[in-house]
């Protein structure tokens, strides 16, 4: 199968880089995405005005950062507390683009934007050096299994462009790096305030010999970043339309969800989970018709070609490739939340894909120092934005695959039962 023509494509052909911004406070990450956005020309004239306007209202330049902090808050405080997602393409890819905060109090927020995320852009102050926040982040990135990442080392123009500032900052980061599960990773020396390296080739670094950080964003290669052989259907709704008069609609029952992994065709032979019931797919239908194939992350509806008892939360997969059956989990866990620590034999609910359950902590074997990488096996607690490995037991059975083989099937967040807010997410380190 070429695996070169999949990956996460739309209607044009042009495929779609997500990626995200991360790092620590004032290193710059809203303005290089303003800076990325005012020279792909992808921001509207009264956007622009809007931002020259506050900014001469401030009694400074024109300041790009804005383009991304579009919360009040966010805007009178100079910082992003938010994920901010926009949008922009050049003639060779189309990107989606989360900016996320900086603030040791938001890195939930980071884990958010950087789930779903291709690549990741860990910005670092060149003044500064390495903080907690750029090391935290680019832990989690690898935690998160984001398969690309870039060092970009920020505000050069403010250390004279000094190329040893930039050299020390990447021996350092590597060294770090090293203790991670890195599979790509680039540095890039930029300017974002003045657009050096950003999207052209700086003049006032000519000792940089590698690309903008526009150029390593539109080659990147993802396309085998995809998981095509694990076939993987979590139904998210059972479609029975109320038209029985047509023909057509009579027997129609449509089962809807993202493909989370491999490729789907008609004709070919599925298994139903929980019930273990084979039977083959008859058509995979799009918003736009019927298709001849699916693939992640596209949203299709399956019609088979026999009836079986599916609902919501069931997986749809191949006989002979199939996720674990599980209700006890093995997970490397990022607790968001202050408003109670994560413990052992505390009650949570776990969703799952589509799939949602009661679950109690069995055990937390150790906490990550995300500055040393080292365990601390003797901790008793998670509090907020620490990460550590814990022992899930769920009241019903999940369809689970480890993180690093499907994101998808493989991570999973945490609830409140009296709250129902959000308070961890999980990356399954082992199933059963």
């Amino acid at each position: 199968m070429d695996s070169e023509r999949f990956g996460s494509v739309v209607g044009d052909g042009m495929d779609i880089l997500r990626f995200a911004t991360a790092g620590s406070v004032d290193d710059g990450k809203s303005t290089l995405i303003g800076r990325l956005l005012y020279d792909s020309k992808s921001i509207f004239e009264d956007q622009l005005e809007a931002v020259e306007r506050t900014s001469r209202d401030r009694g400074e330049e024109t300041n790009l950062a804005l383009l991304t902090d579009g919360l009040r808050a966010e805007r009178e405080q100079g910082i992003t507390i938010d994920v901010a997602y926009r949008y922009f393409a050049t003639p060779k890819r189309k990107f989606i683009i989360a900016d996320t905060p900086g603030h040791i109090q938001y890195t939930r927020n980071m884990v958010t934007g950087a789930s779903t995320a291709d690549l990741a852009i860990i910005l670092v102050d060149a003044r500064k050096g390495l903080q907690e926040q750029s090391l935290r982040h680019a832990f989690l990135t690898t935690l998160l299994q984001v398969p690309h990442l870039v060092l970009a080392v920020n505000k050069m123009d403010l250390v004279d462009y000094d190329p040893a500032v930039f050299e020390r900052i990447k021996a350092e980061f590597a060294a770090f790096a090293a203790k991670l599960d890195t599979r790509d990773l680039a540095f890039v020396p930029i300017s974002a305030l003045h657009g050096d390296n950003v999207v052209e080739r700086s003049v006032n670094m000519p000792w940089y010999e590698g690309a903008s950080l526009l150029h390593h964003l539109e080659n990147v290669h993802i396309a085998s970043d995809r998981n095509l052989i694990d076939v993987r259907f979590p139904v998210q709704y059972v479609i029975r339309p109320q038209r029985a008069t047509d023909p057509e609609f009579h027997d129609y029952r449509g089962y809807a969800g993202q493909v989370a992994g491999g490729v789907l065709k008609p004709g070919d032979e599925v298994l139903h989970l929980p019930s273990g019931l084979t039977t083959r797919i008859a058509k995979v239908l799009t918003a736009d018709g019927p298709v001849a194939q699916a693939f992640p992350p596209m949203s299709v509806t399956l019609l088979l070609e026999d009836e079986i008892d599916i609902s919501r939360g069931d997986m749809i997969c191949r006989p002979n490739n199939q996720p674990a059956t599980t209700q006890d989990l093995d997970a490397m866990v990022c607790w968001m939340t202050d408003a109670r620590p994560l413990t052992p034999r505390s009650r949570l609910l776990v969703k799952h894909t589509t799939r949602t359950a009661k679950a109690m902590v069995r055990e937390l074997h150790y906490r990550i120092d995300v500055n040393t990488l080292h365990r601390d096996e003797a901790a008793d607690r998670l509090g907020l934005n620490e990460i550590g490995r814990v022992t899930l037991r769920v009241t019903q059975p999940l369809f689970a695959d480890e993180y690093k083989r499907n994101r998808l099937t493989g991570g999973f967040i945490l609830i409140d039962e009296a709250t129902h807010a959000t308070v961890g997410a999980g990356m399954i380190t082992r199933t059963g």
